[in-house]
């Protein structure tokens, strides 16, 4: 793709943040360049596989971790959307007497979409060069820029299963 036009376009990712620690375990799990994007209404269905296990440090694969979903315009990130993620075994027994090394055939990833997490970055949309201030964890119900009902599937880290995030609304892209 021509670098002047990719410039125009939104890059869209979905990470799996493997460990607090380091991102050196993040896992970007899809990423996909729309448009470019008149202002407007647009909606889009961005889903990926599951994270790859062998990647994810053992003192990490069960308790809370998080996913992020990031969009990027001319290479500046300026939205963030966590949500908090608890990988659990779903045997009581096997909850309450965990295996040494973690069983990731009998872990469930359980996705709290009800509470996500906004953060927007100030960026210069005509390209020009400057630092703005960030906005943290803002209320996705009281803008309606951002997606508020885009629902990620369960199952994340199952074989078979993939992350979905279909939004039930739009999304003001200006």
């Amino acid at each position: 793709m021509n670098e002047g036009l990719r410039l125009h376009y939104l890059e869209w990712k979905i990470i799996y943040v493997g460990s607090a620690e380091s991102e050196a375990h993040d896992q970007i799990l899809d990423s996909v360049l729309v448009g470019p994007v008149p202002a407007g209404k647009h909606m889009f269905v961005f889903q990926a596989n599951a994270p790859n296990s062998a990647l994810i440090p053992e003192s990490d694969a069960v308790g809370v971790t998080v996913v992020l979903i990031t969009c990027t315009y001319r290479g500046q990130e300026f939205i963030r959307i966590g949500y908090y993620v608890n990988n659990e075994y779903t045997d009581s027994e096997v909850r309450e007497n965990p295996p040494q090394q973690p069983d990731f055939s009998q872990l469930q990833r359980n996705i709290l979409a009800s509470n996500p997490r906004v953060t927007r970055f100030h960026i210069n949309w005509d390209g020009s060069t400057g630092k703005m201030e960030d906005i943290e964890n803002i209320d996705p119900s009281l803008n309606p820029m951002l997606p508020p009902n885009c629902v990620p599937s369960k199952g994340l880290g199952l074989p078979g299963t993939a992350l979905s995030i279909i939004p039930d609304n739009s999304m003001d892209c200006m």
